[in-house]
């Protein structure tokens, strides 16, 4: 895991527009274009932050913003002007004058966000996240808003074997993309469309907070990681009950290992892939990584609050320096994660599964795969010397190994899925 991965930018936006129509004025082309649900991003630092905007024109123009990763929902705007294709959304807040300079054509708004002497690109995209009526989209109902996956199919007719994939920490998209890292690998999308070459279908999803799930985040002081849980539980529901589908497995990538097999342990789906999943429990993790990023008073504080949450206490008095890591807002995310010993759930898990590690994986070693492969005898393993964390093949110098996360045109690493078939059929997961 990441540090990033607990980041989350804190600025607060607020749109507004001026000057407008009376009632029962026809709405002209230009209203047509500005007016409806507008989805998009703000490219902050090493970092994108997701925002949904919706503009109408009653008695003037007005509106609300929407940043689901903060918890702020329906914010109203209050005042924007519209000159041809320039379109600027302005506000004071907190003294703070905040801005939004774009330019809008063919449903699409450009420009530039700029907070306290800082400008940053944003780009706005007209129109909801996820066409209802689309047939390579399924959706879930949960206590905390529907979540939509993308549905890959092999070519003819079914009913096929079917696996969930599941993403890693942060906002990771469903095609294996993370928020925090510029550019794209898509290793998950590679992975889906292998499968289905191979006569297996698949179904994944985007983390909450972002892609098509952008609308059912969690505030992070209320999020749980047995909610990531409680989400792939209800996909494996869905998937035993739809017709087209003839086994169950599920994949978990990164920190979907270990959603994935909670998950399998709950709903005994028929086979598991594990693939870069850590073999230690969080709180390890975290200390090893900040040992080695931090010394002196940090290095204690850290290990103090590490200890603390372990206990089930929380911090609220947290240095400049750790704020990333431990804000109050995150640590009960934190300590909930931590309850969890990838070890101990992966000897308790029943069904046949596949534990897959990559020996150039700077964020996951090798030697987790053999930490899980030693708990249960029921299991298989698969190292593949030169894969990465995002299942490439790496260069053994670190730089090279992070080019490749940004690199869509890489392949999978050599290997992997020759790896994953050979298990499923001799598991018996191909009918």
């Amino acid at each position: 895991m990441r540090k990033s991965a607990f980041t989350l930018c804190l600025f607060i936006f607020m749109l507004a527009v001026a000057a407008g129509c009376s009632d029962g004025e026809e709405e002209s082309e230009e209203d047509k274009a500005v007016n409806g649900k507008w989805t998009g991003a703000i490219d902050v630092p090493n970092h994108q932050l997701e925002i949904i905007v919706n503009l109408i024109k009653e008695d003037g123009r007005s509106g609300t913003i929407s940043i689901p990763v903060q918890g702020i929902k329906d914010y109203p705007l209050s005042s924007v002007t519209v000159n041809g294709q320039d379109i600027a959304f302005f506000m004071e807040v907190h003294g703070q004058q905040i801005s939004f300079d774009g330019e809008y054509k063919d449903d699409v708004i450009e420009g530039n966000f700029s907070q306290q002497g800082q400008t940053f690109p944003f780009r706005l995209t007209k129109g909801g996240l996820v066409d209802e009526s689309d047939e390579n989209f399924l959706s879930v109902e949960t206590n905390e808003g529907t979540l939509y996956g993308e549905l890959e199919k092999p070519d003819g007719d079914g009913p096929f074997p079917v696996m969930l994939i599941i993403p890693g920490s942060g906002l990771t998209d469903r095609n294996g993309n993370s928020s925090g890292i510029q550019g794209e690998n898509n290793s998950l999308k590679m992975l889906a469309e292998r499968l289905a070459e191979q006569g297996i279908a698949s179904v994944r999803y985007d983390k909450r907070g972002t892609g098509k799930n952008l609308e059912a985040a969690i505030p992070e002081n209320e999020l749980r990681f047995s909610q990531f849980v409680n989400d792939a539980v209800k996909w494996t529901e869905l998937l035993e009950q739809e017709e087209n589908f003839a086994s169950v497995g599920i994949i978990g990538h990164s920190q979907g290992s270990l959603v994935g097999m909670l998950a399998a342990k709950e709903r005994h789906a028929d086979i598991f892939v594990s693939l870069a999943g850590s073999g230690r429990s969080i709180d390890q993790v975290l200390l090893e990584q900040l040992e080695n990023q931090l010394s002196g008073d940090s290095l204690q504080e850290a290990e103090s609050i590490i200890k603390k949450l372990k206990q089930g206490e929380e911090v609220q008095d947290v240095s400049q320096e750790l704020q990333n890591v431990f804000r109050p807002s995150v640590q009960s995310f934190i300590a909930s994660w931590m309850q969890y010993d990838p070890v101990k759930e992966m000897g308790e898990l029943e069904v046949p599964t596949l534990i897959v590690g990559g020996g150039r994986d700077l964020q996951v070693p090798a030697s987790a795969a053999e930490l899980l492969y030693e708990a249960q005898p029921n299991t298989d393993k698969l190292i593949i010397e030169k894969m990465n964390h995002v299942l490439k093949e790496a260069p053994e110098d670190e730089q090279g190994n992070k080019e490749t996360y940004s690199n869509p045109d890489l392949p999978l690493a050599d290997g992997l899925m020759e790896g994953i078939m050979e298990f499923l059929r001799d598991r018996d997961f191909l009918e």
